[in-house]
Protein backbone atom coordinates (compact mmCIF):
# COMPACT_ATOMS: atom_id res chain seq x y z
CA UNK A 1 0.00 0.00 0.00
CA UNK A 2 1.40 3.58 -1.08
CA UNK A 3 1.03 6.04 1.65
CA UNK A 4 0.47 9.55 1.06
CA UNK A 5 3.24 11.61 1.30
CA UNK A 6 3.57 15.32 2.05
CA UNK A 7 7.49 16.27 3.06
CA UNK A 8 8.03 18.40 -0.07
CA UNK A 9 4.58 19.73 -0.14
CA UNK A 10 5.41 21.32 3.88
CA UNK A 11 8.85 21.64 3.75
CA UNK A 12 9.59 23.05 0.14
CA UNK A 13 5.95 24.59 -0.63
CA UNK A 14 6.89 27.29 -2.90
CA UNK A 15 9.43 25.33 -5.08
CA UNK A 16 6.47 22.94 -4.94
CA UNK A 17 3.92 24.73 -6.14
CA UNK A 18 6.05 27.02 -9.19
CA UNK A 19 6.94 23.46 -10.63
CA UNK A 20 3.66 22.00 -10.64
CA UNK A 21 1.54 24.92 -11.92
CA UNK A 22 3.14 24.35 -15.42
CA UNK A 23 4.28 20.34 -14.86
CA UNK A 24 0.62 19.62 -14.50
CA UNK A 25 -0.76 22.10 -17.17
CA UNK A 26 -1.80 24.86 -15.37
CA UNK A 27 -0.19 27.39 -16.57
CA UNK A 28 2.88 28.66 -18.46
CA UNK A 29 5.04 31.00 -16.93
CA UNK A 30 7.11 31.95 -19.98
CA UNK A 31 5.13 34.67 -21.37
CA UNK A 32 7.51 37.76 -21.83
CA UNK A 33 5.54 40.19 -19.46
CA UNK A 34 6.23 39.71 -15.90
CA UNK A 35 3.65 38.86 -13.88
CA UNK A 36 0.78 37.90 -16.68
CA UNK A 37 0.79 34.06 -17.50
CA UNK A 38 -0.73 31.90 -20.33
CA UNK A 39 -4.01 29.48 -19.24
CA UNK A 40 -3.08 26.26 -20.46
CA UNK A 41 -6.40 23.73 -21.90
CA UNK A 42 -6.36 21.75 -18.53
CA UNK A 43 -6.00 24.85 -16.35
CA UNK A 44 -8.80 26.88 -17.73
CA UNK A 45 -10.76 23.60 -18.11
CA UNK A 46 -10.83 23.53 -14.09
CA UNK A 47 -11.04 27.02 -13.40
CA UNK A 48 -14.37 27.23 -15.52
CA UNK A 49 -15.62 24.62 -13.53
CA UNK A 50 -15.57 26.53 -10.13
CA UNK A 51 -16.97 29.45 -12.89
CA UNK A 52 -19.81 27.41 -13.35
CA UNK A 53 -20.64 26.78 -10.07
CA UNK A 54 -20.39 30.76 -9.14
CA UNK A 55 -22.70 31.92 -12.82
CA UNK A 56 -24.93 29.28 -10.84
CA UNK A 57 -24.88 30.81 -7.36
CA UNK A 58 -25.29 34.06 -8.94
CA UNK A 59 -28.28 33.45 -10.90
CA UNK A 60 -29.86 31.55 -7.65
CA UNK A 61 -29.59 34.98 -5.93
CA UNK A 62 -30.71 37.12 -8.50
CA UNK A 63 -27.44 38.75 -10.00
CA UNK A 64 -27.34 39.68 -13.39
CA UNK A 65 -24.22 38.88 -15.87
CA UNK A 66 -22.88 42.60 -16.98
CA UNK A 67 -19.95 42.91 -19.28
CA UNK A 68 -17.93 46.43 -19.12
CA UNK A 69 -14.85 47.90 -21.35
CA UNK A 70 -11.22 47.64 -19.72
CA UNK A 71 -10.37 51.01 -19.97
CA UNK A 72 -11.39 53.72 -17.41
CA UNK A 73 -11.28 57.70 -18.03
CA UNK A 74 -9.14 59.18 -15.89
CA UNK A 75 -11.68 61.67 -15.19
CA UNK A 76 -14.06 59.36 -13.58
CA UNK A 77 -11.04 57.01 -11.45
CA UNK A 78 -10.43 60.59 -9.83
CA UNK A 79 -13.88 61.47 -8.15
CA UNK A 80 -13.37 58.91 -5.36
CA UNK A 81 -10.75 60.25 -3.55
CA UNK A 82 -10.02 56.88 -1.63
CA UNK A 83 -10.05 55.36 -3.86
CA UNK A 84 -7.70 56.80 -6.32
CA UNK A 85 -5.29 56.78 -2.86
CA UNK A 86 -5.58 53.29 -2.28
CA UNK A 87 -4.49 52.61 -6.12
CA UNK A 88 -2.93 55.34 -7.89
CA UNK A 89 0.56 53.15 -7.31
CA UNK A 90 -0.57 50.27 -9.04
CA UNK A 91 -2.39 51.10 -12.27
CA UNK A 92 -1.35 51.14 -15.82
CA UNK A 93 -1.85 54.12 -17.33
CA UNK A 94 -2.68 54.43 -21.65
CA UNK A 95 -1.68 57.57 -22.35
CA UNK A 96 -0.73 57.65 -26.48
CA UNK A 97 -3.32 56.46 -29.30
CA UNK A 98 -0.41 55.65 -31.90
CA UNK A 99 2.03 58.66 -31.82
CA UNK A 100 -0.42 60.93 -30.31
CA UNK A 101 -1.22 61.71 -26.33
CA UNK A 102 -4.67 61.30 -25.28
CA UNK A 103 -6.40 64.31 -23.99
CA UNK A 104 -7.69 62.76 -21.09
CA UNK A 105 -5.56 59.46 -20.22
CA UNK A 106 -6.87 55.99 -19.37
CA UNK A 107 -6.34 52.96 -16.97
CA UNK A 108 -6.51 49.73 -17.48
CA UNK A 109 -9.31 48.64 -14.69
CA UNK A 110 -7.51 47.54 -11.43
CA UNK A 111 -11.14 47.09 -10.01
CA UNK A 112 -14.49 48.48 -11.67
CA UNK A 113 -15.80 50.86 -8.95
CA UNK A 114 -14.85 53.81 -10.99
CA UNK A 115 -15.83 52.45 -14.22
CA UNK A 116 -19.57 50.81 -13.18
CA UNK A 117 -20.76 53.38 -10.59
CA UNK A 118 -20.93 56.56 -13.39
CA UNK A 119 -23.54 54.43 -15.21
CA UNK A 120 -24.97 53.47 -12.23
CA UNK A 121 -25.56 56.85 -11.46
CA UNK A 122 -27.76 56.89 -15.31
CA UNK A 123 -29.48 53.13 -14.50
CA UNK A 124 -30.92 53.51 -11.15
CA UNK A 125 -33.63 55.87 -11.05
CA UNK A 126 -36.52 54.92 -8.60
CA UNK A 127 -36.97 52.59 -5.43
CA UNK A 128 -38.37 50.51 -8.17
CA UNK A 129 -34.78 49.63 -9.68
CA UNK A 130 -33.37 48.48 -6.18
CA UNK A 131 -31.60 46.34 -5.37
CA UNK A 132 -30.05 46.16 -8.10
CA UNK A 133 -27.15 43.39 -8.60
CA UNK A 134 -24.93 43.03 -11.29
CA UNK A 135 -21.47 40.84 -11.37
CA UNK A 136 -18.98 40.35 -13.84
CA UNK A 137 -15.77 37.72 -14.62
CA UNK A 138 -12.86 39.81 -16.54
CA UNK A 139 -9.50 40.72 -16.63
CA UNK A 140 -8.05 43.31 -14.26
CA UNK A 141 -4.60 44.81 -14.34
CA UNK A 142 -2.70 45.72 -11.11
CA UNK A 143 1.35 47.38 -11.36
CA UNK A 144 2.42 44.47 -8.70
CA UNK A 145 5.45 45.45 -7.40
CA UNK A 146 6.47 42.32 -4.68
CA UNK A 147 7.32 38.95 -6.12
CA UNK A 148 4.70 37.34 -8.25
CA UNK A 149 3.36 33.70 -7.86
CA UNK A 150 1.14 32.29 -10.93
CA UNK A 151 -2.13 32.73 -9.69
CA UNK A 152 -1.61 34.58 -6.29
CA UNK A 153 0.23 37.35 -7.25
CA UNK A 154 0.28 38.69 -10.65
CA UNK A 155 -0.14 41.79 -12.84
CA UNK A 156 -2.77 40.46 -14.86
CA UNK A 157 -5.84 39.09 -12.44
CA UNK A 158 -7.24 36.98 -15.75
CA UNK A 159 -10.11 35.79 -13.74
CA UNK A 160 -11.54 38.60 -12.03
CA UNK A 161 -14.75 38.00 -10.24
CA UNK A 162 -16.87 40.72 -8.76
CA UNK A 163 -20.78 41.21 -7.81
CA UNK A 164 -22.01 45.06 -7.67
CA UNK A 165 -25.06 45.35 -5.77
CA UNK A 166 -27.37 49.00 -4.58
CA UNK A 167 -29.50 49.32 -2.28
CA UNK A 168 -32.12 51.51 -0.43
CA UNK A 169 -30.67 51.33 3.00
CA UNK A 170 -27.79 50.34 5.17
CA UNK A 171 -29.67 47.39 6.27
CA UNK A 172 -30.67 45.67 3.03
CA UNK A 173 -26.96 46.39 1.93
CA UNK A 174 -25.97 44.15 5.34
CA UNK A 175 -28.31 41.82 3.86
CA UNK A 176 -26.78 41.09 1.09
CA UNK A 177 -23.27 40.98 2.65
CA UNK A 178 -24.50 37.97 4.66
CA UNK A 179 -25.80 36.57 1.65
CA UNK A 180 -22.24 36.91 0.12
CA UNK A 181 -21.39 35.51 2.62
CA UNK A 182 -23.89 32.26 2.12
CA UNK A 183 -22.52 32.20 -1.58
CA UNK A 184 -19.40 32.13 -0.71
CA UNK A 185 -19.78 29.49 1.87
CA UNK A 186 -21.58 27.12 -0.78
CA UNK A 187 -18.67 27.58 -2.85
CA UNK A 188 -16.01 26.80 -0.51
CA UNK A 189 -17.96 23.54 0.21
CA UNK A 190 -18.01 23.04 -3.77
CA UNK A 191 -13.75 23.42 -3.27
CA UNK A 192 -13.42 21.56 0.23
CA UNK A 193 -11.84 24.23 1.53
CA UNK A 194 -12.26 25.38 5.11
CA UNK A 195 -11.70 29.06 5.96
CA UNK A 196 -12.05 31.88 8.34
CA UNK A 197 -13.50 35.16 7.49
CA UNK A 198 -12.41 38.51 9.62
CA UNK A 199 -13.81 42.17 9.63
CA UNK A 200 -10.15 43.94 8.29
CA UNK A 201 -8.80 46.82 9.95
CA UNK A 202 -9.47 50.37 9.55
CA UNK A 203 -6.34 50.83 8.20
CA UNK A 204 -6.56 47.96 5.45
CA UNK A 205 -10.18 47.88 4.73
CA UNK A 206 -10.63 48.59 0.82
CA UNK A 207 -10.24 51.81 -0.18
CA UNK A 208 -13.53 53.75 -0.10
CA UNK A 209 -14.99 51.37 1.99
CA UNK A 210 -16.81 51.48 5.12
CA UNK A 211 -15.90 48.24 6.15
CA UNK A 212 -14.15 45.02 4.45
CA UNK A 213 -14.60 41.22 5.20
CA UNK A 214 -11.68 38.83 4.37
CA UNK A 215 -11.76 35.02 3.63
CA UNK A 216 -8.67 33.32 4.09
CA UNK A 217 -7.38 29.77 3.95
CA UNK A 218 -4.10 28.09 5.73
CA UNK A 219 -1.29 27.49 3.06
CA UNK A 220 1.05 24.18 3.37
CA UNK A 221 3.94 26.75 4.76
CA UNK A 222 1.59 28.44 7.20
CA UNK A 223 0.82 31.58 5.74
CA UNK A 224 -2.73 32.35 4.95
CA UNK A 225 -3.91 33.51 1.32
CA UNK A 226 -7.15 35.65 1.38
CA UNK A 227 -9.67 34.12 -1.37
CA UNK A 228 -12.79 35.88 -1.06
CA UNK A 229 -13.65 39.84 0.16
CA UNK A 230 -17.02 41.80 0.80
CA UNK A 231 -16.92 45.29 1.35
CA UNK A 232 -20.06 47.37 2.49
CA UNK A 233 -19.33 50.68 0.56
CA UNK A 234 -22.11 52.44 2.78
CA UNK A 235 -22.82 55.70 0.25
CA UNK A 236 -19.57 56.79 0.10
CA UNK A 237 -19.06 55.75 -3.82
CA UNK A 238 -23.08 57.04 -4.38
CA UNK A 239 -22.21 60.51 -3.14
CA UNK A 240 -19.09 60.52 -4.94
CA UNK A 241 -20.63 59.22 -8.42
CA UNK A 242 -24.03 61.27 -7.61
CA UNK A 243 -25.99 57.61 -7.85
CA UNK A 244 -29.21 58.46 -6.06
CA UNK A 245 -33.11 57.14 -6.47
CA UNK A 246 -36.86 58.47 -5.89
CA UNK A 247 -38.03 56.79 -3.01
CA UNK A 248 -42.07 55.98 -2.87
CA UNK A 249 -42.95 59.63 -1.06
CA UNK A 250 -40.93 61.22 -4.00
CA UNK A 251 -37.79 62.50 -2.26
CA UNK A 252 -34.45 61.46 -3.33
CA UNK A 253 -31.80 59.34 -1.81
CA UNK A 254 -28.10 58.31 -2.19
CA UNK A 255 -27.83 54.23 -2.33
CA UNK A 256 -25.88 52.45 -0.20
CA UNK A 257 -23.17 49.64 -2.09
CA UNK A 258 -21.63 46.50 -1.63
CA UNK A 259 -19.10 44.56 -3.54
CA UNK A 260 -18.39 41.15 -3.74
CA UNK A 261 -14.59 39.56 -5.05
CA UNK A 262 -12.72 36.43 -6.17
CA UNK A 263 -10.86 35.70 -8.39
CA UNK A 264 -7.90 32.66 -9.46
CA UNK A 265 -6.32 32.65 -6.59
CA UNK A 266 -9.61 30.34 -5.43
CA UNK A 267 -8.05 27.62 -7.80
CA UNK A 268 -4.43 28.30 -6.11
CA UNK A 269 -5.92 27.66 -2.63
CA UNK A 270 -7.46 24.10 -4.30
CA UNK A 271 -4.33 23.09 -5.73
CA UNK A 272 -2.36 24.10 -2.24
CA UNK A 273 -4.30 22.80 0.28
CA UNK A 274 -5.13 19.78 -1.26
CA UNK A 275 -1.95 18.40 -2.89
CA UNK A 276 0.67 16.36 -1.74
CA UNK A 277 4.24 15.19 -2.78
CA UNK A 278 3.19 13.22 -6.13
CA UNK A 279 1.01 16.63 -7.11
CA UNK A 280 -2.50 17.88 -7.22
CA UNK A 281 -5.44 16.17 -5.51
CA UNK A 282 -8.53 17.40 -7.26
CA UNK A 283 -11.97 17.38 -5.77
CA UNK A 284 -14.32 15.52 -7.71
CA UNK A 285 -16.74 18.80 -8.36
CA UNK A 286 -14.17 20.42 -10.31
CA UNK A 287 -11.72 17.47 -11.62
CA UNK A 288 -12.53 17.69 -15.70
CA UNK A 289 -11.75 14.20 -15.49
CA UNK A 290 -13.53 12.93 -12.39
CA UNK A 291 -12.57 8.78 -13.71
CA UNK A 292 -9.75 7.76 -15.53
CA UNK A 293 -9.39 4.32 -16.66
CA UNK A 294 -6.61 2.47 -17.49
CA UNK A 295 -6.65 -1.13 -19.32
CA UNK A 296 -3.53 -3.10 -18.69
CA UNK A 297 -3.37 -5.85 -21.09
CA UNK A 298 -0.82 -8.87 -21.15
CA UNK A 299 0.58 -10.46 -23.39
CA UNK A 300 -1.42 -13.26 -25.11
CA UNK A 301 -4.20 -13.03 -22.91
CA UNK A 302 -7.45 -13.57 -24.70
CA UNK A 303 -9.68 -10.83 -22.64
CA UNK A 304 -10.07 -7.30 -24.43
CA UNK A 305 -9.60 -5.06 -21.89
CA UNK A 306 -9.62 -2.48 -24.20
CA UNK A 307 -13.10 -3.19 -24.95
CA UNK A 308 -14.27 -3.97 -21.53
CA UNK A 309 -12.56 -0.28 -20.20
CA UNK A 310 -15.12 1.73 -22.80
CA UNK A 311 -18.00 -0.46 -21.82
CA UNK A 312 -17.46 0.96 -18.11
CA UNK A 313 -16.16 3.98 -19.43
CA UNK A 314 -20.31 4.80 -21.55
CA UNK A 315 -21.59 3.51 -18.38
CA UNK A 316 -20.29 6.08 -16.03
CA UNK A 317 -20.62 8.70 -18.86
CA UNK A 318 -24.04 8.01 -18.86
CA UNK A 319 -24.68 8.73 -15.00
CA UNK A 320 -23.18 11.71 -15.28
CA UNK A 321 -19.60 11.33 -14.78
CA UNK A 322 -16.41 12.49 -16.68
CA UNK A 323 -14.50 10.16 -17.85
CA UNK A 324 -11.56 9.22 -19.97
CA UNK A 325 -9.91 6.03 -20.78
CA UNK A 326 -5.94 5.89 -21.76
CA UNK A 327 -5.12 3.87 -24.36
CA UNK A 328 -1.99 4.94 -24.33
CA UNK A 329 0.87 2.75 -26.05
CA UNK A 330 2.87 3.39 -22.68
CA UNK A 331 3.53 1.50 -19.50
CA UNK A 332 0.88 1.62 -16.97
CA UNK A 333 3.04 2.96 -13.96
CA UNK A 334 3.84 5.75 -16.27
CA UNK A 335 -0.30 6.69 -17.19
CA UNK A 336 -0.53 6.25 -13.24
CA UNK A 337 2.37 8.80 -12.70
CA UNK A 338 0.36 11.28 -15.40
CA UNK A 339 -3.24 11.35 -13.55
CA UNK A 340 -1.78 11.29 -10.21
CA UNK A 341 0.03 14.49 -10.91
CA UNK A 342 -3.11 15.81 -12.35
CA UNK A 343 -4.98 15.36 -9.49
CA UNK A 344 -7.96 13.19 -11.27
CA UNK A 345 -9.74 11.69 -7.80
CA UNK A 346 -10.35 8.00 -9.16
CA UNK A 347 -8.59 5.72 -10.85
CA UNK A 348 -9.69 2.55 -12.41
CA UNK A 349 -7.42 -0.21 -13.08
CA UNK A 350 -8.45 -3.52 -15.41
CA UNK A 351 -7.10 -6.32 -16.34
CA UNK A 352 -7.41 -9.62 -17.66
CA UNK A 353 -8.15 -11.05 -14.90
CA UNK A 354 -10.80 -7.96 -13.89
CA UNK A 355 -12.30 -8.77 -17.23
CA UNK A 356 -12.48 -12.30 -16.31
CA UNK A 357 -14.23 -11.98 -12.96
CA UNK A 358 -16.12 -8.73 -13.72
CA UNK A 359 -14.10 -7.11 -11.49
CA UNK A 360 -12.60 -3.21 -11.68
CA UNK A 361 -9.90 -1.64 -9.33
CA UNK A 362 -10.38 1.16 -7.80
CA UNK A 363 -7.38 3.70 -6.97
CA UNK A 364 -8.15 6.38 -4.85
CA UNK A 365 -5.80 9.59 -5.34
CA UNK A 366 -6.25 11.02 -2.16
CA UNK A 367 -5.53 8.03 -0.48
CA UNK A 368 -3.74 6.10 -2.17
CA UNK A 369 -5.97 3.16 -1.39
CA UNK A 370 -7.24 0.55 -3.77
CA UNK A 371 -9.80 -1.44 -3.79
CA UNK A 372 -11.59 -4.91 -6.18
CA UNK A 373 -15.23 -4.12 -6.40
CA UNK A 374 -17.85 -6.04 -8.86
CA UNK A 375 -18.75 -5.00 -11.97
CA UNK A 376 -22.24 -4.89 -12.12
CA UNK A 377 -21.92 -2.32 -8.72
CA UNK A 378 -19.69 -0.08 -10.33
CA UNK A 379 -21.71 3.03 -10.85
CA UNK A 380 -22.72 3.10 -7.42
CA UNK A 381 -19.31 2.24 -6.23
CA UNK A 382 -17.90 4.74 -8.08
CA UNK A 383 -20.21 7.82 -7.00
CA UNK A 384 -20.06 6.60 -3.48
CA UNK A 385 -16.13 6.88 -3.38
CA UNK A 386 -16.08 10.34 -4.88
CA UNK A 387 -18.75 11.82 -2.44
CA UNK A 388 -16.09 9.77 -0.14
CA UNK A 389 -12.96 11.63 -1.42
CA UNK A 390 -14.57 14.88 -0.97
CA UNK A 391 -15.19 14.72 2.31
CA UNK A 392 -12.26 13.20 3.40
CA UNK A 393 -10.60 16.20 1.61
CA UNK A 394 -12.42 18.94 3.39
CA UNK A 395 -11.68 17.00 6.78
CA UNK A 396 -7.92 17.20 6.29
CA UNK A 397 -8.04 21.02 5.28
CA UNK A 398 -10.11 21.51 8.11
CA UNK A 399 -8.17 19.89 10.85
CA UNK A 400 -5.10 21.64 9.17
CA UNK A 401 -6.48 25.26 9.56
CA UNK A 402 -7.55 24.35 13.19
CA UNK A 403 -4.05 22.98 13.86
CA UNK A 404 -2.76 25.99 12.75
CA UNK A 405 -5.33 28.87 14.78
CA UNK A 406 -3.59 29.87 17.89
CA UNK A 407 -5.20 31.91 20.87
CA UNK A 408 -2.73 33.84 22.73
CA UNK A 409 -1.97 36.59 25.31
CA UNK A 410 1.51 37.67 24.68
CA UNK A 411 3.65 38.82 22.39
CA UNK A 412 6.16 36.45 23.21
CA UNK A 413 3.84 33.80 22.58
CA UNK A 414 2.50 34.83 19.56
CA UNK A 415 6.60 35.25 18.46
CA UNK A 416 7.11 31.60 19.35
CA UNK A 417 4.20 30.64 16.90
CA UNK A 418 5.50 32.22 13.99
CA UNK A 419 8.64 30.96 14.73
CA UNK A 420 7.59 27.69 15.01
CA UNK A 421 5.42 26.66 12.40
CA UNK A 422 3.61 30.05 11.11
CA UNK A 423 -0.32 29.79 11.10
CA UNK A 424 -2.96 32.55 12.67
CA UNK A 425 -2.08 34.13 16.31
CA UNK A 426 -5.16 35.25 18.00
CA UNK A 427 -4.00 37.83 20.52
CA UNK A 428 -6.11 40.43 22.70
CA UNK A 429 -6.45 44.11 21.25
CA UNK A 430 -7.89 47.15 22.90
CA UNK A 431 -8.68 48.05 19.81
CA UNK A 432 -6.46 51.37 18.96
CA UNK A 433 -4.70 51.49 15.67
CA UNK A 434 -1.29 52.64 17.40
CA UNK A 435 -1.19 49.21 19.18
CA UNK A 436 -2.31 47.48 16.42
CA UNK A 437 0.04 48.64 13.64
CA UNK A 438 2.67 48.21 16.83
CA UNK A 439 1.93 44.37 16.64
CA UNK A 440 2.53 43.94 13.26
CA UNK A 441 6.13 45.95 13.54
CA UNK A 442 7.09 43.36 16.32
CA UNK A 443 5.46 40.33 14.54
CA UNK A 444 6.93 40.75 11.20
CA UNK A 445 3.29 39.78 10.40
CA UNK A 446 0.18 41.28 8.86
CA UNK A 447 -3.27 41.54 11.49
CA UNK A 448 -6.34 40.07 9.42
CA UNK A 449 -8.34 41.66 11.45
CA UNK A 450 -10.96 40.27 14.48
CA UNK A 451 -13.20 37.28 14.08
CA UNK A 452 -16.34 37.39 11.90
CA UNK A 453 -18.92 37.18 12.65
CA UNK A 454 -19.13 40.14 15.51
CA UNK A 455 -20.15 37.61 18.77
CA UNK A 456 -16.57 35.93 17.59
CA UNK A 457 -14.93 38.84 17.64
CA UNK A 458 -15.07 40.28 21.52
CA UNK A 459 -12.41 39.65 24.17
CA UNK A 460 -12.64 37.25 26.84
CA UNK A 461 -13.49 39.80 30.39
CA UNK A 462 -10.20 40.45 32.21
CA UNK A 463 -8.03 39.93 29.21
CA UNK A 464 -5.16 42.80 28.47
CA UNK A 465 -3.69 44.28 25.55
CA UNK A 466 0.06 43.04 25.33
CA UNK A 467 1.12 46.73 23.99
CA UNK A 468 -0.76 49.13 25.97
CA UNK A 469 -2.02 47.31 29.05
CA UNK A 470 -5.26 48.84 28.72
CA UNK A 471 -8.86 46.59 28.61
CA UNK A 472 -8.60 44.51 25.46
CA UNK A 473 -11.74 44.85 23.64
CA UNK A 474 -11.46 42.19 20.77
CA UNK A 475 -9.49 39.55 19.44
CA UNK A 476 -6.93 39.99 16.87
CA UNK A 477 -5.88 38.00 14.02
CA UNK A 478 -2.60 38.13 12.78
CA UNK A 479 -0.44 36.03 10.08
CA UNK A 480 2.08 35.83 7.63
CA UNK A 481 0.17 36.24 4.42
CA UNK A 482 0.28 36.09 0.33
Amino acid sequence: MSKVERKKWSEEFSEWYNELIETAGIQDKRYPVKGMNIWLPYGLKIMRNIERFIHSEMGRTGHEEVLFPALIPETEFQKEAEHIAGFEGEVFWVTHAGHDPLDVRLILRPTSETAMYSMFSLWIRSHADLPFKIYQIVNVYRYETKHTRPLIRVREISRFFEAHTAHDSFEDAERQIKEDLEIFDRLAKFLALPYIVSRRPEWDKFPGAYYSLGAEVMMPDGRTLQIGTMHNYRQNFAKAYNIQYETETGEHEFVHQTTFGMSERLLAAVIAIHGDDRGMVLPPTIAPIQVVIVPIPKKDAEADVFAYAREIAEELRTGGLRVYVDERDIRPGRKFYDWELKGVPLRIEVGPRDVAGRKAVLARRDTLEKVTVERDAIVDEVRKTLDEIHENLYNRAREFLESHIKRVETIDEARAVFEDRRGVVEIPWCGDEECGLKMEEILDAKMLGTPYPEEKAEAPEGKKCPVCGREAKFIARFARTY
